[in-house]
């Protein structure tokens, strides 16, 4: 079995052969992670990729090549790390890219809602249209059946009268069974403002309409600027964490760059405040078990006041580093 290292090393190996390329631009190079426009992107890219070791390929790279190719790279390792931890999370996981939430049992509803919308343009009006989510990746785990129930003892038996509402029981659901969305993963190469904004959306969908326990939901990105992955990773209430697919060596390069000082500073509020881990921290926070958020409100350490200065901080932000 290789090591969570290894697989790491084989991660990022993937992304120098099949997505990451180099531009030009005024007689210098830069990876496609980066913005040619930012110098300090350049810079934090650039030290990244000597790090990592890309080779400085300038073959050409279609946009939606390059972001399906990520969804894939990124699933393959959650799927060849994740399957290291069964013995933790023991179950039947599988791995999607681009899977409707109406397909999993929490959000199946969603299909019907769906219907009726189409069907009543005053519905359609009211409501609109997009809730239906789909995720770039989506781990889930298929209902169990008696026979494992019963694997060390009789606990179930097929004329009892208990346990017939829960849909984990797989006897339980009519038709074809449904598995549960363990989590719901957006791929974002870069970030930009309206992107990040988004990625809120989808993630406000999923906790919003579910019924049943909340997936976990989370965020994968090469952003080379802490200050752009703010814009996504700071704040509570909808992301449970984002993950940097080299957190390791952004750490490093920001530490190293010139007048890196103040990215530096925001990426360590972000890691501290765990708001943002490495790739390979996903793997082990999705052996987490699902469990249903308490609203803002009803926490304890849930602070108003904070509430309201956040988001005009999240407007600042924007205004400083995309405008």
């Amino acid at each position: 079995m290789n090591s969570l290292a290894d697989l790491r090393s084989q991660f990022h190996a993937k992304l120098g052969t099949q997505i990451v390329r180099f531009w030009k631009k005024k007689g210098r190079l830069y990876p496609n992670f980066s913005d040619g426009d930012s110098r300090s992107s350049v810079e934090i890219a650039n030290t990244i990729s000597e790090m990592i070791g890309f080779a400085q390929s300038e073959e050409k790279i279609k946009p939606q090549t390059l972001g399906r190719e990520f969804e894939n790279i990124v699933r393959n390792f959650i799927s060849e790390s994740f399957k290291a931890l069964i013995h933790l999370r023991p179950g039947d996981w599988l791995y999607f890219t681009s899977v409707a939430i109406s397909e999993f049992m929490q959000y199946e509803h969603m299909d019907t809602l769906s219907s009726l919308v189409e069907s009543n343009p005053s519905l359609s009006s009211a409501i609109g249209h997009g809730y239906i989510v789909k995720p770039d990746i989506v781990v889930a785990r298929r209902p169990v059946q008696d026979a494992e129930f019963n694997h060390k003892g009789r606990f179930l038996n097929k004329n009892d009268t208990v346990a017939r509402l829960s849909p984990f029981r797989a006897s339980n659901q009519s038709g074809q069974a449904k598995s549960f969305l363990h989590a719901s993963i957006s791929c974002k190469w870069t970030i930009r403002s309206d992107r990040s904004q988004n990625t809120r959306t989808e993630a406000l969908n999923l906790i919003r309409n579910r019924k049943g326990s909340l997936p976990h939901i989370v965020a994968v990105t090469a952003e080379p600027l802490p200050m752009r992955i703010a814009s996504l990773a700071l704040g509570t209430g909808d992301l449970d964490c984002v993950y940097h697919f080299a957190l390791h060596e952004l750490r490093e390069a920001c530490a190293t760059i010139h007048r890196g000082d103040d990215q530096l500073e925001m990426l360590e509020t972000m890691i501290h405040g765990n708001r943002l881990r490495d790739i390979s921290d996903l793997p082990f926070d999705l052996a987490v078990g699902l469990t249903p958020p308490l609203p803002e409100k009803s926490c304890k350490s849930y602070n108003p006041g904070l509430a309201t200065l956040w988001v005009p901080l999240r407007g600042a932000l924007n205004d400083r580093f995309f405008n």
